[in-house]
């Protein structure tokens, strides 16, 4: 029988893996059950260099955040926010602009009450339930009220997009929220992709550990990825390996697992 953690929200299946808990193991987090522990620990084994890929997206987020915040935006709207763990996007971009406002958005009940928690009290950020594959959801939920969308937004797609079927039409969801956004708004995006390896081995055995979860692991290259841009001017260097979109030290080395992850930025014109 498996024993059930007092914070875990009534009414989910802790038995089975989710795609969230399975990244907050990766980031060294503790709100994952064995289940996400077991999924994560196969996918180690096919690849080991899987929480050098998750550190590197965690990186270029925050990078990512400090090009909006540069460029005097203060409302993010990131959709597939996962659970909170340490600089998040509220951490990051109310350090940087005070009453910088936040939208965080997620699908997973353990992520919205741990949101939940981690936001009491901070009055310029909240946490919606919701879906990205509902786009016209996201929006017209009442949480999301909390940004004023006639100002620019940075709208944060990190690490959630390649949970999307070419079935569920990724482009045309990225298009509704896009035309919602006020020009000036930005678009941060980052992709698993097979564009640099690793074996294709390997890389199978990962997507089979995912395709135990509700949202299966598609990969993409950056040629797949521009059309997400469509009605963006995408920002230099373009769509790029995670470590090579604009590197806080341009020589600082990296692990060739971190290869694995693309990254672009546009802006609405």
């Amino acid at each position: 029988m498996t024993d059930r953690p007092s914070w875990a929200p009534r009414g989910v299946d802790i038995t089975r893996a989710n795609v969230s808990r399975i990244y907050d193991y990766f980031l060294g987090g503790s709100h994952n059950f064995e289940a996400d522990r077991e999924a994560a620990r196969s996918a180690l084994h096919s690849m080991p260099g899987i929480p050098a890929i998750a550190r590197a997206n965690r990186a270029v987020m925050q990078r990512a955040l400090r090009f909006a915040t540069d460029r005097g935006i203060t409302q993010f709207l990131d959709i597939g926010s996962g659970i909170p763990t340490f600089g998040n996007v509220h951490e990051v971009v109310q350090a940087a602009r005070p009453g910088a406002r936040v939208v965080y958005v997620d699908n997973d009940p353990v992520a919205v009450a741990h949101s939940r928690a981690v936001l009491e009290g901070n009055p310029d950020a909240t946490i919606v339930a919701a879906d990205l594959r509902d786009p016209q959801a996201v929006l017209a939920h009442p949480g999301t009220r909390l940004l004023d969308l006639s100002r620019p937004v940075a709208l944060m797609l990190v690490a959630v997009v390649h949970f999307l079927r070419d079935t569920d039409r990724p482009a045309d969801i990225i298009a509704a929220l896009r035309d919602a956004l006020a020009p000036g708004s930005v678009l941060v995006l980052t992709h698993a992709t097979l564009d640099h390896g690793p074996a294709p081995a390997g890389q199978r055995a990962v997507q089979e550990v995912y395709e135990r979860t509700p949202t299966p692991l598609v990969m993409r290259g950056s040629a797949e990825l521009r059309p997400f841009f469509a009605g963006f001017d995408l920002m230099e260097p373009g769509i790029v390996p995670l470590p090579l979109w604009r590197p806080d030290a341009p020589e600082e080395p990296y692990d060739r697992a971190e290869l694995h992850g693309l990254a672009g930025v546009g802006v609405k014109p």
